[in-house]
């Protein structure tokens, strides 16, 4: 079974906003990076934790409507954070003016099955979050750490 909720406590949260709404100010474009923690797969109460996240260069030719994650760091920072003991969650970019939704272009590039694709609109003040099953994305619920028990 796989988690249903992907708590994300609010100072990682307020991390991802802050790398959002830097990527408003920068022209705009979008940001991106993978998320680390726990996760949840088979725990008692179904959650994936994400408690840090690790920014990665957005390489995409079109960075105002479509990211890219620099290969080469993004491999880096995996094995970074495999030797820190934690697990990669997932990933995350933003929609600096479009809402946090999957678009046609984000559902076309998604390959890691089972993971969870975050995205982070500072316009709409939201983070949202959704599993890729390597056919759809499912919508988790995100619930910040306070409220899980």
């Amino acid at each position: 079974m796989t988690s249903s909720r992907l708590v994300v406590p609010p100072t990682v949260r307020a991390t991802l906003f802050s790398h959002a709404r830097a990527g408003v100010g920068d022209g705009p474009r979008e940001v991106c990076g993978i998320l680390a923690g726990e996760r949840g797969i088979g725990d008692d109460d179904d959650a994936d934790r994400v408690t840090e996240i690790h920014r990665v260069t957005n390489v995409a030719d079109t960075p105002r409507v479509a990211y890219e994650l620099d290969p080469a760091e993004t491999l880096a920072t995996i094995e970074t954070i495999e030797e820190t003991g934690k697990d990669v969650i997932g990933f995350y970019h933003s929609h600096p003016d479009t809402p946090a939704r999957p678009s046609a272009a984000d559902e076309a590039q998604a390959t890691w099955t089972g993971y969870v694709y975050c995205i982070v609109s500072p316009t709409e003040d939201a983070v949202r979050a959704w599993r890729w099953t390597g056919e759809r994305f499912d919508a988790l619920d995100v619930v910040d750490a306070a409220d899980t028990a």
